[in-house]
């Protein structure tokens, strides 16, 4: 069975995911697809606005055979270990290939990008130094370099402006860092921008631009023509049951009461919290009513958003430095859900993937999987809080899914 593996957030599946998907198994000539999927918090620091059992339910119920969680060291890391992270997950389980949406939509760019940085490496090094110097963030000092090296260099290459190509090309980094046979393939992103809203009368939207309309309405048939129907069943269930959707704006209480209750030395043992910030944070969080009036308050040149998102998960987590430091490359393989297909795929390649494949988790001791569960049950927390059902999936009971 030919495998194709694609990286996803599902946050939530919509459309726009729906064909990529089949767009991905056509290009690969695929049997079967396995999707390294985050779980409870994301890549751009951030909870997901339903938890990834009920985001497995969709990605099954969308043609996906096989979903495995991307650990949270991973799925909250910048893009090059979240790419590191989810290339080795799908490498080890067999993959022939993997498939990633990008504003480009053709693979030559991305290998044209890939051995332009790889080959001037020193150059490019010199010029984020450059750039950092006047004051550039670290991103915006990476889009400088790359630039001049474009300009030196003439070829066609990516535009690394743009959030997908960035993913894509640290996809492709990690399998050639990883000395990965398996092939990259790339499918075209459609009609709707990684940030745009939702467009009267359009099939096809961003998860950005669903996520906006969720939180400027209650009501759900807003969205209804942009998602597939089983989409919408989950959230409108997940709805009804929780009066709400997860977002920082809902876990600000908690969130708050975490930075107040500690010392500005205790913030600095957190991941991705760097020397200095750690004041600024407990003194804007004590005259803070929500979520974004904080984030204005903190904000600045050297820090992006998502920079200050993902510190603020790590902390609300309780993910330190130490336990980053720790984890060198994935350990296990946690399955979420697959279809029969999938099933038939993991029964025929079981006993070739290199890493422990967990279906259970009461008995397991795995210290990556331990901040997995963690990061479940303080997202449990926020979400069952004053809801009037509190019967969220106990992360290491729950078996996976069989669709």
């Amino acid at each position: 069975m030919q495998a194709v593996g694609i990286v996803v957030e599902y946050n939530p599946f919509h459309n726009g995911h729906a064909y990529h998907l089949e767009q991905a198994k056509k290009v690969a000539q695929a049997d079967i697809v396995i999707a390294i999927m985050s779980g409870n918090f994301l890549q751009r620091g951030e909870p997901a606005m339903v938890d990834k059992w009920t985001r497995t339910q969709m990605a099954l119920a969308g043609g996906v055979d096989i979903v495995i969680e991307l650990p949270y060291v991973y799925s909250t890391a910048p893009a090059t270990d979240f790419a590191k992270g989810a290339i080795s997950l799908l490498s080890a389980i067999g993959c022939d290939s993997f498939a990633f949406g990008s504003e480009d939509g053709s693979i030559q760019p991305f290998m044209n990008t890939f051995q332009l940085i790889k080959n001037h490496r020193t150059e490019y090094d010199a010029f984020i130094k450059e750039s950092l110097k006047t004051g550039a963030s670290y991103p915006k000092s990476l889009h400088y370099a790359y630039e001049q090296l474009s300009q030196k260099f003439p070829a066609t290459y990516i535009d690394l402006a743009q959030p997908n190509n960035i993913l894509g090309f640290h996809y492709i980094e990690a399998a050639m860092a990883l000395d990965s046979k398996i092939k990259p393939l790339t499918i075209p992103r459609i009609a709707a921008g990684y940030h745009d809203a939702l467009q009267e009368g359009s099939s096809i939207a961003s998860a950005t631009g669903i996520r906006k309309a969720l939180s400027s309405t209650s009501a759900l048939q807003s969205v209804q023509d942009v998602l597939p129907k089983a989409s919408f069943d989950y959230l409108t269930d997940w709805h009804g049951k929780y009066g709400k959707f997860a977002s920082w704006d809902t876990f600000w209480p908690f969130l708050q009461f975490t930075l107040i209750r500690q010392t500005p030395k205790e913030l600095t043992r957190y991941a991705e919290v760097t020397e200095g910030i750690e004041h600024a944070l407990i003194k804007a969080a004590k005259t803070s009513h929500s979520f974004s009036s904080f984030m204005e308050k903190i904000k600045s040149k050297r820090y992006t958003w998502t920079r200050l998102q993902r510190m603020l998960t790590h902390i609300y987590t309780g993910f330190t430095k130490e336990q980053l430091q720790s984890f060198k490359a994935p350990s296990n393989i946690r399955l979420l859900g697959m279809s029969r297909e999938g099933q038939a795929y993991l029964g025929m390649h079981k006993k070739d993937i290199p890493l422990p494949l967990i279906s259970r988790v009461a008995a397991i001791d795995n210290a990556m999987l331990a901040v997995d569960i963690h990061a479940a049950e303080v997202y449990n927390l926020s979400i069952e809080h004053g809801a009037k059902e509190q019967n969220l999936p106990k992360d290491y009971q729950t078996p996976p899914i069989r669709f």
